[in-house]
């Protein structure tokens, strides 16, 4: 399968290719690890959907529409998995899950399973004022960070949103020399220093694993 651009995963999202039993519902922030997974362990029998990633700014909206894509694909697949973190939804994405016998992912949200739920647990109180990046919020920071914030238009207000934030830590899932050099370019713009951890892609394999063990039983 081709890689998605960008735009359409922030905009649009991902539809569903129509194949296979078992249907992964993701946000478009983690299409591309996801194919690249799929591809990696031969799971041809999952296929995938992507929300807008741009939800994300807007996480009292993803119960619904995920509530959507499950009520209007669960006929045609045998078993469907709701490949979030809680995402800022406050346990509704949990509850939703409850009501419809899916699985979700455990953890607060990405940075956090990228990094490893237990590590990032670990890290949480020393890193209150840090501001985090993935593969994906880099190569996304205008659409997702400077545009919406309007730092675009009134960059004074850098300071009232960022203030209290000492540095930018990019989780990187790949090693990728130009995305690190954005990164940290992303940081010089916030007034933030600059630290890049790589985690490849975290639980985000373990759980998808655990999904292909599940959908087999």
């Amino acid at each position: 399968m081709q890689q998605p651009d960008d735009d359409s995963l922030t905009v649009s999202g991902l539809p569903p290719q129509g194949r296979g039993r078992v249907l992964l519902i993701a946000c478009g922030a983690l299409a591309r690890e996801i194919l690249a997974l799929k591809a990696l362990n031969g799971w041809d029998h999952m296929d995938l959907t992507c929300l807008p990633a741009i939800l994300h700014n807007h996480p009292e909206k993803i119960p619904a529409a995920a509530r959507t894509v499950i009520e209007k694909h669960r006929a045609n697949y045998d078993r469907l998995f709701l490949v979030y973190a809680d995402c800022g939804t406050g346990g509704s994405l949990q509850n939703l899950c409850a009501e419809t016998g899916i699985e979700m992912i455990p953890g607060p949200h990405c940075y956090s399973f990228f990094e490893g739920n237990a590590v990032f647990a670990t890290r949480a109180e020393d890193e209150i004022t840090a501001f985090y990046l993935t593969d994906f919020l880099t190569r996304q920071f205008d659409a997702f960070v400077w545009q919406p914030l309007g730092l675009d238009r009134h960059p004074d207000l850098r300071e009232i949103y960022f203030g209290n934030y000492t540095k930018l830590v990019y989780l990187a899932q790949t090693d990728d020399p130009d995305l690190s050099a954005k990164a940290a370019t992303c940081a010089d713009r916030l007034g933030l220093t600059y630290e890049r951890r790589f985690t490849g892609y975290g639980d985000l394999a373990t759980e998808l694993t655990r999904f292909d063990r599940v959908a087999s039983t």
